[in-house]
């Protein structure tokens, strides 16, 4: 009981710590490594969409689900960074983060499925959707740190529930349609989520908007 006592108070140390230190950097630096992070990000998850396309069946490009029937669709974002740059900091900080959010248990499917899907580059991809769970916790750690900063209206998530539950499929095609139609609806999340980051480094860098 006491070494679970030490243990504890030594995390808990270890977290007050952390939290302290990122108090003391200026949110713009902050912004650069989460911008850094959320680049990170959108190049695995591009990288992981081009190895789906490899073994892609011809007919997934018939019956494959529209973009508009991501589970994260119902969230009016900016598409693009021109229209990123008519939305205030906060806005675009928790958009960022409600994005985030409503990845975590579809990536929890991924991860759960890879290990069935029919790919010949099935190890290789469970590899990568483990690194997408890290990358997307370790960003969502930093932007709630920012959050923090930012004020309440930047500390706002909205609810984005994922409904498509725990099976992508029984036959291989199915597997492999379904699986892919999540990872390019995480992709172009996480394009968003870049583009909405960058805007926001850019700003408080307080360079020109045509530099962003």
């Amino acid at each position: 009981m006491a070494h679970r006592r030490t243990s504890g108070s030594k995390l808990l140390m270890t977290v007050l710590y952390m939290v302290a230190s990122c108090s003391a950097v200026p949110i713009s630096d902050l912004l650069d490594r989460a911008s850094q992070g959320s680049d990170k990000l959108h190049s695995l998850s591009t990288t992981l969409t081009q190895v789906l396309d490899s073994h892609f069946p011809p007919i997934g490009r018939v019956i494959t689900p529209r973009p508009s029937t991501c589970h994260t669709s119902s969230l009016h974002t900016p598409n693009d960074k021109a229209q990123a740059l008519q939305v205030s900091e906060s806005d675009l900080l928790s958009l960022a983060r409600s994005l985030l959010a409503a990845w975590v248990d579809p990536l929890v499917v991924l991860s759960a499925t890879v290990n069935t899907l029919p790919h010949p580059a099935q190890s290789s991809i469970s590899n990568k959707i483990q690194e997408l769970q890290q990358h997307s916790k370790s960003l969502g750690d930093g932007l709630d740190i920012i959050s923090g900063k930012m004020g309440p209206a930047a500390q706002a998530i909205s609810t984005l529930p994922y409904r498509g539950g725990n099976d992508i499929g029984q036959d291989k095609i199915s597997k492999l349609i379904n699986f892919h139609f999540l990872m390019s609806c995480f992709r172009r999340d996480s394009h968003k989520i870049d583009i909405f980051l960058k805007v926001l480094r850019c700003r408080a860098a307080k360079m020109q908007p045509e530099m962003c």
